[in-house]
């Protein structure tokens, strides 16, 4: 029996031998929806990480030292974060976004320029943007909610936990 390409390829229907295909209980729409959900997410996440590092480099005042190290701290949480949510991206079957324009583009958070800024001033500009990054995702836990994404909805859970407990920080910085 000759060989056509059509039948050489695997099928993806359950029971299958296809290892790529997923099958999470979410169908491609779905996990199409919630993948963009995340790449909004990530932008923002890239944004508030690159606008941290700016302030860690460029911060002067009397305070310079301690607010030095604590925005290493916050930057490297963002890393971590950015990991992870580019990571889930990709277990939902989508390709992550990875040029700073496809983040400006997305993002919400608007990027600063590098320049000299006093202590204060970066934490009260990180405070409010980390407290505009948990409205949205509390936003997007709504439309999780009604795709059915219940893994993403508790990974967007989490990331407003940190997000909340950063803000918390920045704000005992400011009082």
């Amino acid at each position: 029996m000759k060989s056509t390409p059509s039948s050489n390829k695997t099928s993806s229907k359950p029971g299958s031998k296809d290892s790529t295909a997923i099958r999470i209980g979410l169908d491609a729409k779905q996990r199409g929806k919630s993948a963009e959900i995340l790449k909004a997410i990530l932008a923002n996440q890239h944004v508030l990480y690159l606008k941290t590092r700016n302030f860690h480099w460029n911060l002067v005042g009397p305070r310079f030292h301690s607010l030095h190290l604590f925005l290493e701290e916050q930057y490297q949480r963002l890393a971590k974060a950015i990991d992870e949510t580019a990571e889930r991206v990709r277990m939902l079957g989508e390709v992550s976004p990875g040029s700073m324009q496809e983040f400006l583009d997305e993002a919400s958070l608007k990027e600063c320029s590098g320049e000299a800024i006093h202590g204060l001033d970066a934490i009260s500009v990180l405070r409010a943007d980390h407290e505009s990054v948990i409205r949205e995702l509390r936003e997007s836990i709504d439309k999780l909610s009604d795709l059915g994404d219940a893994g993403t909805e508790d990974f967007v859970t989490g990331l407003i936990q940190d997000h909340e407990q950063i803000a918390w920080m920045l704000r005992s910085h400011e009082a």
